[in-house]
Formats: C-alpha cells, structure tokens, sequence
C-alpha cells in the first residue's frame, strides 16, 4: 500500500537499510491545547459546545490511532484534565505539556519520552483535530513513512500538516502551523502522496465550521456524531446561514 501514498517529488532521504518487508511499529504523539483555548475559528459555536466538540474530535482520534495496525503506543500530551481522562480511558498514555512552547514543543516532548521508552520505534506525531480518520488510513500512512528518514503528510487543502514521521535514528523536527506542508517540504521529509483517496478522512483536519461539515459528510467517529446529533449542532452543520447568523457575520 506505500506504493499507492508515496510521492518522491521532495527527494527525501530513504531510512538506512529499510526494507519493505520488515514491520515497523510506531509511538504515536498526539497534542491537545486545553479545551478553553481550543478552535476559536469554530465561529457560530457557543463556548461550551466548541469545547466539546474539541474534546469529541480528539477523543475519536485518539481512539482512531490506538486501533491502528503498527501504532505501539499513543501518547497525549495535554494540561486539560477532561481531555486526559478520556484520552487515557482509551488507552493513551497522557504526559502534561511541560514545555509549554506551542504545538511542536508539546510533539517534540512527546516524541523525546517515546524515544526514550521505545527507541526501536519510529516516532510520528498526529493532528487531534481528525474525527473522520479510520485506522487503516493511519496504518497507510505510517507504512509508507517507513520507508523514509523523516516523512509528512499534508492536509486536505494542502498547506498544511496532519501527520509528521521520523524513523528510529532520524532526528525529529516537526514544523506545525500556518505553511507547514513548504516547511517540512523544505527540510527534506518525504511528502506522502496527497491524492490518496484512502487517506480522505486522515487529511480532513477540522479548524472551521466548513472543514467540520466535510468531516461529516465523510463519516466522523461515534463521540463527535453523538455530539453533533445536538439539535443546535445539527442545525449548525446543516445551514451556513444558521452560522453566519450566529456570529454576527450575515445580514
């Protein structure tokens, strides 16, 4: 299956004496900001309800990537208590963000206490904002990213980053945020093809209500759809009038 995500356009470095045959597991990071900070361009969506919908979508990620094929462990890096709860309750192993330095400080810390757990796997660190990812599509991605040193996957518009990689003996250096797919182009990780239909809902990040409706017309996991079956929600997602309305941005 890397054969159907790989894209060499980027030349990256292929991982020293990798085989297509030998299996590589992998410790999965996954940051999570505290939920009163959390998607604030989720506009039309009253506090308490992005706050749960934030918490919903990390929730059906996390127990995305701990069901996935390869993934050994899953690490949450997080200050939010409910956030750690239920992240833990699946089966994640939760550290607090002690960086404190952002979203590639809290992957880096995530990755440096994986490495030096589990030194024989590849590191790889994950949006939170999936609810539409299956496990077959991260277990995809992943195989493909062993084949290389470092590897990433862009988002569905993209520009940005839902997945980075580093193989065992490869040096992490995640680059999130606003241009992150030029960034980590720039760097030398090798870009995971973006076109693959089977990775639909492992690029589908959700940062707007519109990204929220793809995700949904996708299939989004069972806490963000018990959420949404809200009536309020419901509404929402079903008429961009309703949120334009809502935040003060229509007639």
């Amino acid at each position: 299956m890397a054969s159907d995500v790989e894209n060499a356009a980027a030349m990256p470095a292929r991982r020293a004496g990798a085989d297509p045959a030998d299996r590589l597991d992998w410790s999965v990071v996954i940051p999570v900001k505290l939920l009163a900070r959390a998607k604030s361009r989720l506009t039309g969506l009253a506090g308490e309800y992005r706050s749960a919908l934030v918490l919903a979508m990390a929730a059906d990620t996390v127990a995305a990537a701990v069901r996935a094929d390869g993934v050994g462990a899953v690490l949450v890096v997080t200050d939010d208590p409910a956030v750690g709860a239920v992240a833990a309750s699946l089966g994640a192993l939760v550290l607090p963000d002690e960086p404190a330095a952002g979203l590639n400080g809290a992957v880096s810390h995530g990755a440096l206490h994986a490495g030096d757990m589990w030194p024989e796997r590849g590191r790889a660190a994950l949006a939170a904002d999936l609810p539409a990812v299956r496990p077959e599509e991260l277990t995809a991605a992943l195989t493909a990213a062993a084949r290389f040193s470092t590897a990433f996957l862009p988002d569905a518009d993209g520009t940005g980053t839902v997945l980075y990689a580093a193989a065992p003996g490869s040096e992490f250096r995640p680059r999130f945020g606003p241009g992150s797919r030029d960034r980590h182009l720039a760097s030398g990780a090798a870009e995971l093809g973006p076109d693959a239909l089977e990775l639909t809902g492992l690029r589908t990040d959700v940062d707007t209500i519109e990204d929220l409706r793809r995700a949904v017309a996708l299939g989004v996991g069972p806490r963000t759809r018990a959420l949404l079956s809200a009536r309020e929600l419901a509404d929402l997602i079903r008429s961009p009038q309703h949120a334009q309305r809502r935040d003060g941005s229509g007639s």
